[in-house]
């Protein structure tokens, strides 16, 4: 169990906290995860006392349809204090100090900080100011981490300066999900992939992360970022590199990192005219999906006209002798037609069909596809004999060889990705957190692509929400297709 005396929610009231990080704790006070006396305490501007705080945490259970034990609720709401702070005023965190200090404990404190990244560093030099990083506390930032190197570098500075880098634990949510830790138990735990996994047998290996929604209340923070720094830096880049990653000698937080690292630096960089045949920007505009009609990004902003992309494809080059010359595509978009975060591994066709007779083969290369959501599951795609008489030559069809978490763990429940993120947290395991040079890494190859861009002056493609995005990624999807041919 853990020894952290306390979790401190900076923007408690805030969306973030609502929707996923009480329901997550509230989760582990189910499973028996959360120690005994450990408090929670929600930290944000508005005046509230303990009891309509508490009552404020049961309402956003309430609104994602947590089930709610009343006795399990009483002993979690015993945990809950609220005190008021203002970023801005250095005397409200003397008051969360006297708030959460007790003779009892040695002051292990954990930090969310559930607000704009633009206070990070802020937040950092109060609690500094305030006594409250002690030895034994830890800090949860989300990303993204700074809107470029620079910012980045600056925002690392702050956290190290307080915390020190092995109590700092930057949030990916995508590295909670089940399926994205499965990626290393695939390869690792499988001779029959990772034996395979190079550029001898793999053809193309193509990422996608979709979304139906559009930015809708986000807009004011998603512009100043757009697609490639809102998804791709972080999320896209992730999951890249847990595909692409050497076998780490050992499963600890430093030597599968240290692999991460060295993937980015790997990549090719996509830079000044490149951008022009590496990379399609998009933009949503009006559509309509089942005969409802959804606004375009201008109008979410009241038409404000923006240059911000809500979509993004690329095609990346790992440049290292496991992946040298095989293309990795790399795809994001907002108010696309369907809901889809996927791994698509293709790999290549057999060098010479036994089946063809002098005819167009029925064969198709195999492909193993990891899909994160709507649903949890892995598939393999072979070839499989058709099933019925021949007169001349055995007739081939692909079938898919399926795995899924929910059919083949009866009693897994699917849990919010923070849960596990929280709980990794709390016993200072750092595994699925990203290191400050990975951030520092991954942003220099996204100011690349933005640099380009700006060069360029490659502006955003139309396409209409609830599409497959604008007419450029054709080209990325001919690419695709020649490969699976």
């Amino acid at each position: 169990m853990s020894d952290i005396d306390d979790i401190v929610i900076f923007g408690a009231t805030g969306d973030l906290a609502r929707r996923m990080l009480f329901p997550s704790l509230f989760s582990l006070e189910r499973d028996g995860l959360l120690r005994e006396g450990l408090q929670i305490v929600g930290a944000s501007r508005g005046s509230l006392d303990d009891n309509a705080f508490i009552a404020s945490v049961r309402a956003s259970l309430e609104e994602r349809s947590v089930p709610i034990d009343e006795g399990l609720w009483f002993r979690f709401s015993r945990r809950l204090r609220y005190c008021k702070v203002n970023i801005n005023e250095p005397e409200d965190f003397a008051s969360l100090d006297l708030k959460i200090r007790r003779k009892d404990r040695k002051g292990a404190h954990l930090f969310f900080l559930s607000v704009s990244p633009d206070y990070y560093e802020l937040v950092c030099e109060r609690l500094k100011g305030a006594g409250l990083n002690t030895p034994d506390s830890r800090i949860i930032v989300e990303k993204p981490i700074g809107h470029d190197l620079k910012s980045s570098r600056s925002i690392n500075a702050a956290l190290t300066g307080a915390f020190g880098e092995s109590h700092i634990f930057r949030i990916d949510h995508y590295l909670g999900k089940e399926t994205v830790q499965n990626i290393l138990a695939l390869r690792f735990a499988n001779l029959l992939f990772e034996s395979l996994w190079d550029r001898s047998h793999i053809e193309y290996i193509k990422i996608t992360v979709f979304e139906t929604v559009g930015v809708e209340a986000r807009w004011s923070y998603y512009d100043r970022y757009g697609a490639l720094r809102d998804m791709v830096q972080n999320h896209v880049l992730q999951l890249l590199c847990l595909i692409a990653l050497e076998p780490p000698a050992k499963l600890d937080p430093d030597a599968i990192r240290d692999e991460k690292v060295k993937v980015l630096r790997s990549l090719k960089p996509i830079r000044d005219r490149d951008v022009l045949s590496k990379t399609v920007r998009g933009q949503y505009v009006a559509g309509t999906v089942d005969a409802v009609p959804l606004p375009g990004y201008a109008q979410e902003a009241d038409g404000a006209v923006s240059d911000t992309e809500t979509f993004v494809v690329l095609e990346a080059q790992i440049e290292n002798w496991r992946w040298a010359g095989v293309p990795f595509i790399l795809q994001t978009g907002k108010r696309m037609g369907k809901r889809l975060t996927e791994i698509e591994v293709q790999f290549r066709s057999v060098p010479h069909s036994l089946f063809g007779d002098g005819e167009e083969s029925d064969l198709t290369p195999n492909r193993l596809t990891i899909t994160l959501q709507p649903d949890e599951h892995v598939a393999l795609g072979l070839v499989n004999k058709t099933p019925g008489l021949t007169s001349n030559r055995m007739k081939m069809s692909p079938l898919a060889l399926n795995l899924s978490l929910t059919e083949a763990f009866h009693s897994y429940r699917r849990r919010i990705a923070y849960g596990q993120l929280l709980l990794d947290a709390l016993a200072g395991n750092q595994t699925l957190f990203v290191r400050g040079d990975e951030t520092e890494e991954a942003w220099k190859w996204i100011d690349g692509i933005v640099a380009g861009w700006k060069l360029c002056d490659m502006k955003p493609e139309p396409y209409h929400a609830g599409s497959d995005g604008p007419e450029g990624v054709h080209a990325f999807d001919e690419l695709v297709s020649q490969h699976r041919r």
